[in-house]
């Protein structure tokens, strides 16, 4: 794990906050780690460590992306969380309101979340990348590069029980695994740091090809059957 100054600084202040005297030292020297927050924050907590985290992105410039973008989309929903959705990156209505799937991939996706059982505001929704990239193409790699330690915060500070990406893009960067297939990865649990993450496909595909609504569901209906397990006392993994 590569670190500079400034993102030492960072995950200092970060771990101060959590009650540590410094940085923990497998933190430093192994980047699939499992990093451990206080398991005891509680809403309030979170939430104020994401309104700091908020604060440091600032009105980022730190991509090419800051040109292009109406609004800087962080993320929103419940910081007690134990269902977080991570897609790839803002749409136009996205961009426009400041807000993580808003548009016609949102209302399918939030017609996904009632049906597990539960409310937008119950689960938490952010995307790899915080800014819209132009003509809605794909993030590129120093976008992700760049962006990705922002949701891998974000995910350390909600500590869900379970992740869900969605589309190709999320499961790559999350896992780091640039050559993970959707097709294949989709219906199986990965390690995320001791947090169990479901991929499954992403809602404008699914507009797109509405045959495999189907899967996702599957796929929804084994992460509803996971979070139970650890509910009632089961391990997450």
């Amino acid at each position: 794990m590569n670190l500079d100054i400034a993102d030492i600084k960072h995950l200092l202040a970060y771990y101060q906050a959590l009650g540590f005297d410094d940085l923990p030292i497998a933190l430093c020297t192994k980047r699939n780690t499992a990093q451990e927050p206080d398991a005891h924050m509680d809403a309030v907590d979170k939430s104020s460590l994401l309104e700091d985290l908020r604060a440091e992105i600032g009105d980022c410039q730190r991509c090419k992306l800051a040109k292009h973008r109406s609004n800087i989309v962080f993320g929103a929903g419940s910081p007690s969380a134990r269902l977080i959705f991570i897609g790839e990156a803002p749409g136009k209505e996205e961009d426009l309101q400041g807000l993580p799937f808003v548009g016609d991939a949102g209302t399918l996706l939030t017609r996904l979340i009632l049906k597990m059982g539960m409310k937008r505001e119950d689960v938490y929704i952010a995307n790899i990348i915080k800014c819209r990239p132009p003509m809605n193409r794909d993030p590129e790699e120093d976008e992700i590069a760049t962006c990705r330690k922002f949701i891998e915060r974000q995910i350390q500070i909600i500590r869900p029980q379970i992740i869900m990406t969605l589309g190709r893009i999320a499961l790559q960067a999350l896992m780091d695994m640039p050559n993970l297939r959707i097709t294949s990865a989709r219906g199986h649990f990965y390690d995320y740091h001791g947090i169990p993450l479901m991929p499954t496909f992403h809602p404008a595909y699914l507009l797109r090809n509405p045959k495999d609504k189907v899967l996702t569901w599957a796929d929804a209906q084994k992460v509803m059957a996971k979070i139970a397990h650890t509910s009632t006392g089961g391990t997450a993994s």
